[in-house]
């Protein structure tokens, strides 16, 4: 095992490691853990820098990483404290909470969905566009099996989650006419366990356009339907990323014939996913956007709705908060962070910091050594401990 094999562990999937076979993770798994230990593969020395926001490819994952590989890319780049949050299911808890401990990182899962919150139905709060719905995370979950009235929530996520993507499917191929997804043939296949998001259907509507008209003629087909500007069809053709990108936004997303605008019906409310979370013995988590909606305008105010309804803990993408192009909305980022971040400490809530993994660009861990994370490092890493010491 050499460098090259630790900076290709770090940029993208490895055969094994990130299998559906979890005999195959397993076996590759110990043997980088011996090749750290032999110190035939480079590991950074831990430090305090962390990320406890990440994706696997339980729900999705940019580098199609498994719990496994998320726990090593953390112990190679000296990372204490990971954090697991996959949306809509806890599959893979107990895999990354073991490989955690086999490389002695402290670590936290999570759950992430989108909740109604009808106290606030008339507000836009972080979820762009739609009134009354939040992201909302649990945090601290323990066991991949759950019973009784947690089971029956766990499943009926599940099922709104797969009705929608399917229903997603079903307008955007009538709205392509010549190309066509199987649901079950062309996307299930995609994920580990029958779970796909949208994302996925984005991965394979870019592949069965290549499959049905050649490569060259699936670059025409998407520039034609999805209307791509000269510069953005260079952009699709030069970056798989910036394609399915394209294809999201335009088909899925506001304003796209795949678009399912959410209402009261769509997901569970703020009290339902609060409760499945203390029943399973984690705590319930706000969502930090950027404090740019009607909603978190007034962060203390928002946050001390949220510590009413029993949250106990906020979650942050410090990136995008920050790490911003345009001076002008930079600064008014910036502002809109700090102010979130003394609203929770006023409140005595911690903040948990992150970068998702699951959007190609994202960072493995935040720049901390940066402005103005630097100066926000202690309250993360608070936060990090607080989130850590919720694993029993």
């Amino acid at each position: 095992m050499t460098t090259e094999n630790r900076e290709q562990l770090l940029a993208g999937a490895d055969p094994k490691l990130d299998s559906f076979c979890c005999e195959d993770r397993a076996a590759r798994f110990r043997e980088l853990c011996q090749a750290i230990e032999k110190g035939t593969l480079a590991a950074e020395a831990p430090s305090d820098r962390h990320n406890m926001h990440c994706h696997t490819f339980y729900s999705y994952n940019c580098l199609q990483w498994s719990p496994s590989h998320v726990a090593l890319a953390g112990r190679l780049l000296g990372l204490s404290r990971l954090g697991k949050v996959d949306f809509d299911v806890l599959n893979g808890l107990d895999e990354f909470r073991s490989a955690c401990r086999a490389l002695g990182i402290r670590s936290v899962c999570g759950m992430e969905t989108r909740v109604y919150i009808p106290e606030l139905k008339d507000v836009e709060i972080n979820s762009p566009g739609e009134k009354g719905i939040a992201y909302h995370m649990g945090l601290g979950f323990v066991s991949e099996k759950l019973t009784g009235k947690a089971a029956a929530f766990a499943k009926d996520l599940a099922e709104r989650a797969g009705k929608r993507t399917r229903l997603v499917v079903e307008r955007v191929n009538d709205a392509l006419g010549s190309l066509r997804l199987d649901f079950d043939k062309d996307v299930i296949p995609l994920t580990p366990a029958g779970n796909p998001t949208e994302r996925h259907v984005c991965s394979a509507y870019r592949k069965k356009a290549i499959a049905s008209f050649g490569e060259e003629k699936a670059m025409t087909f998407w520039k034609d339907v999805l209307g791509l500007s000269p510069e953005n069809t260079a952009k699709a053709a030069g970056s798989i990323a910036s394609l399915e990108g394209f294809i999201r936004s335009k088909l899925m997303k506001s304003g796209g014939p795949g678009y399912i605008r959410p209402d009261a019906s769509s997901f569970p409310t703020l009290d339902e996913m609060n409760a499945f979370t203390l029943e399973c013995g984690a705590v319930p988590c706000a969502a930090w956007l950027n404090g740019f909606s009607g909603g978190e305008s007034d962060p203390e105010r928002l946050l001390a709705f949220h510590k009413a309804k029993g949250m106990r803990v906020l979650a942050i993408i410090p990136d995008r908060n920050w790490n911003i192009p345009d001076p002008a909305k930079k600064e008014a980022s910036i502002r809109n962070l700090f102010a979130v971040a003394e609203a929770a400490k006023k409140l005595d809530l911690p903040i948990t910091a992150g970068t998702e993994l699951n959007s190609p660009g994202n960072k493995l861990v935040d720049s901390f050594e940066e402005e103005p994370l630097r100066t926000l490092f202690a309250q993360f890493l608070h936060g990090a401990d607080f989130a850590c010491a919720l694993e029993k």
